[in-house]
């Protein structure tokens, strides 16, 4: 009888223990327990810690309540402006409501990963090309927003989303290329302009103070060849002072026929009248008749012609250098 007490006793240990070993479900401290009895949600979400089910009654599932990291494939897309454009993206979400979580969606994970999908295609097409390589924190918000949305239903929080790369064609990154290049271009040009500018302000106003003190300009001249010659070079190079310049400037202004003018009238100063020559007029006879002409076909005065009537005649000239008298 005591033999058979001592088995029935180890018998009911061992199945208090297997009892025990099937009632005891212990939760951690970032998931939280879900407990179905017979199919039905019963009571409220268990806390972290020891908790007691029935055995083949009771099925307590848990769930994970951290912040999951879910990547985003790449989506391809054309955008606004009719660029394609490869772009992944990261979610960053939780769960907060663990029956919710269970219930009303099968799989939460691949939910939220086929929402984020359609969403980060739906905010390509919204958006312009420069707005997904420069305003990238609109897009996140406007995605997290897109997302957020139908999770709530489905007891998930979406705490962040972020657009990770914008993978652009080849041809696109080279145009990129050389309208950066260009407009580096323009700045330095415009910083080059404006460097110019000042310095010719700067110059006018050196020219400006150097003409008050024309000592200056030739303090300036030696300035300038005692840095050439500390270099130590073997030709020296001086410049025409400005002053001699200007000399043979106003040298060269006298025109050649004021020249000739004064040069004659050098000339006649030096000589006296011609015989026969008076300042009132041509040279007259003392008879009273007209002066010889001197022009002729060989060069030798030619004497008038006279007729019976008194008058002149023209002369008549010949083929020689003499004249021919009728």
């Amino acid at each position: 009888m005591v033999e058979d007490l001592l088995v029935a006793v180890a018998a009911a240990g061992s199945a208090g223990v297997v009892y025990l070993a099937a009632a005891i479900r212990v939760v951690k401290q970032y998931e939280r327990g879900v407990l179905f009895r017979l199919g039905r949600v019963s009571g409220d979400v268990r806390p972290p810690g020891l908790n007691l089910i029935i055995p083949f009654v009771d099925r307590l599932q848990k769930v994970n309540m951290q912040i999951v990291t879910l990547p985003v494939p790449a989506q391809e897309g054309i955008t606004r402006d009719n660029v394609t454009v490869r772009v992944d993206a990261v979610v960053y979400f939780r769960v907060v409501d663990a029956e919710s979580a269970l219930v009303k969606v099968e799989d939460y994970k691949f939910a939220v990963s086929q929402m984020a999908q359609t969403s980060l295609r739906s905010i390509i097409g919204k958006s312009d090309l420069d707005d997904l390589l420069s305003d990238r924190e609109k897009l996140n918000q406007g995605l997290e927003l897109m997302i957020d949305s139908p999770a709530v239903g489905w007891g998930i929080q979406v705490d962040r989303v972020e657009i990770k790369d914008v993978s652009l064609p080849d041809t696109m990154k080279r145009s990129m290329a050389r309208q950066a290049e260009a407009d580096r271009e323009r700045r330095a040009r415009i910083i080059n302009a404006d460097a110019e500018l000042q310095a010719s302000k700067k110059l006018a106003e050196a020219a400006q103070q150097m003409a008050q003190t024309p000592t200056a300009l030739q303090l300036r001249l030696l300035q300038t060849v005692m840095a050439v010659a500390a270099e130590k070079n073997s030709t020296l190079v001086l410049p025409i002072p400005v002053e001699l310049l200007h000399f043979l400037e106003r040298g060269d202004r006298q025109s050649p026929p004021d020249q000739d003018r004064d040069r004659d009238r050098g000339r006649g100063q030096d000589r006296g009248p011609a015989p026969g020559h008076t300042d009132a007029g041509p040279e007259q006879r003392t008879d009273g008749t007209p002066p010889l002409p001197v022009t002729g076909t060989g060069g030798s005065p030619q004497l008038p012609v006279t007729g019976t009537g008194g008058t002149p005649q023209a002369p008549a000239t010949g083929t020689g250098s003499t004249p021919r008298v009728p």
